[in-house]
């Protein structure tokens, strides 16, 4: 019954007219910037992030999640009618939804795409509801020490589960960890790395870091990439699926639901992991696995229904732990900390108008897509048409204007691109810039969590062995890195980072 109770509360919050409005705004930005190869979600939060000071919090925090999982379902559009995926986590969607827009069933993969993105919504959202409550309840009981494991935790999976080189990820995440400690030392008032400059006193801003990374940087280097988009078809018919199909993809939408509802809530999982493993289950227990790659519809019915489940319990380690799960969650803890609030288990209880209006506000949000998402069909297509190095300007201009609005400083442009330069680089040297981010999102907790175990443990280190959970999340984090140092397993990993 309590349960009921708080999902009430949270339709009571998301049902107002301001947070309707603002759900309805978020996806429908969000599904825009899927649908716009190479802009992401990632980028357009990172810009979105100075709005966010004049809003209320949960309204902020209900548009900034609907361009998220918006984006998901926008990125299949492309996939499917131009064989560009505008999300990572559509790539795999492209393979056979291209091929049926080519054999002029474009409309039945769109409908595929809608229909089990919003049940892969639904239950990923009551899923939230259930799981969420016990976990944060869980987190309570945990000290410093547990957190501080926990944190490590989270940094090693992020860097497990990131593509290419190990050693590059670990780099980067070491590279945040500094980074986010950057600033005047909260207990002793010494400034550290600031290399005398007084505008680093209090630290680098987390909206510079974000917008410079991904904003500007992967955005210049999109660039580089003259991609062609030849539409199959300018005018999307077919959008009715038959009983055939509908047999077809039950079952599909079922395995991509269950399974990306359980990736996503791992660190550096979420949607695009859902998606891959999701479409390579199906590829091996389909009866119509010979179809896969020449117009297979449960070849869009599981990466989507995955990726969209994924996209959405990934939401769970940041509302209950507040830790993120990949890039887009750590964008959400910034948000948070934006708003004045502490993300963690206390959310809960000390916000619950918040915490639960979140969660209603998601199936609202995918009750939008449908209802909206198919008949905008047409202006999807000619949104796909836009070149973007017209884009490109405005996003800079954009960029420049929601940075310098934070302190009227010229200073932090200037480290705005300093970043975005870098963001850059790393990205030709093959460095992702996602743990980077997760660590100096993660760093001044980790080391605030750490302070605070050795004081009470009168600075003895064994605390985090001596204490059972602790201890057990380390020595998970540790098997979680000596499995990818294996030859095999890290020659794999460099082979599927140089074929994407």
């Amino acid at each position: 019954m309590e349960i009921l109770s708080n999902l009430g509360l949270g339709l009571e919050t998301a049902l107002s007219l301001t947070n309707l409005l603002y759900c309805l705004i978020g996806v429908f930005v969000g599904t825009a910037v899927g649908v716009l190869p190479g802009l992401g979600p990632v980028a357009t939060i990172a810009m979105l992030l100075p709005i966010t000071f004049g809003l209320p919090p949960v309204s902020s925090l209900i548009m900034l999640s609907g361009i998220y999982y918006g984006a998901q379902y926008g990125g299949s559009t492309t996939a499917i009618l131009v064989n560009l995926p505008g999300e990572s986590s559509s790539v795999v969607t492209a393979i056979d939804g291209y091929q049926m827009a080519r054999n002029g069933q474009a409309g039945k993969a769109l409908a595929t795409a809608a229909l089990g993105s919003f049940f892969a919504g639904t239950v990923a959202t009551i899923l939230l509801a259930l799981f969420a409550p016990p976990l944060a309840d869980l987190a309570l009981k945990f000290g410093p020490a547990e957190y501080f494991s926990l944190m490590v935790l989270g940094l090693v999976a992020s860097v497990v589960l990131a593509s290419g080189s190990l050693l590059n990820a670990i780099g980067m995440v070491l590279l945040g960890l500094l980074l986010g400690l950057a600033g005047t030392d909260v207990n002793s008032g010494v400034a550290r790395y600031t290399f005398d400059l007084p505008e680093l006193a209090d630290g680098i801003n987390f909206v510079i870091v974000a917008m410079g990374m991904f904003g500007i940087g992967e955005i210049v280097r999109n660039l580089e990439h003259d991609q062609s988009r030849n539409l199959v078809m300018k005018k999307v018919s077919g959008l009715m699926l038959s009983k055939d199909d509908f047999k077809r993809i039950v079952a599909p939408v079922l395995r991509g639901t269950f399974l990306g509802s359980a990736l996503g809530i791992l660190p550096g999982g979420g949607a695009m992991l859902a998606s891959f493993a999701a479409y390579s289950i199906e590829k091996k227990v389909s009866k119509n696995s010979k179809q896969f790659g020449k117009g297979a519809i449960e070849g869009v019915a599981a990466p989507e229904s995955a990726n969209n489940a994924g996209a959405q319990t990934s939401f769970i380690p940041m509302l209950t732990l507040g830790i993120p799960s990949n890039p887009v969650m750590a964008l959400m803890i910034g948000a948070m900390i934006i708003q004045g609030i502490q993300p963690g288990p206390a959310v809960m209880t000390e916000q619950p108008a918040l915490f639960w209006g979140l969660i209603a506000s998601m199936w609202i949000g995918n009750f939008f897509l449908v209802v909206l998402n198919l008949p905008l069909i047409g202006l999807w297509v000619k949104m796909i048409m836009v070149p973007y190095h017209r884009l490109y300007p405005a996003i800079l201009m954009f960029c420049a204007i929601g940075v310098f609005s934070l302190n009227s400083s010229q200073f932090d442009i200037y480290l705005m691109a300093l970043f975005g330069f870098f963001g850059y680089v790393c990205a030709k040297l093959n460095c992702e810039p996602a743990p980077m981010l997760l660590g100096f999102i993660i760093g001044p907790m980790m080391e605030e969590y750490l302070r605070r175990a050795l004081i009470l443990s009168k600075s003895d280190p064994m605390v985090f062995l001596q204490r059972p959970i602790s201890a057990v999340m380390l020595a998970m984090a540790v098997l979680a890195l000596l499995v990818v140092l294996m030859p095999a397993l890290a020659k794999k990993r460099e082979e599927a980072f140089q074929d994407e």
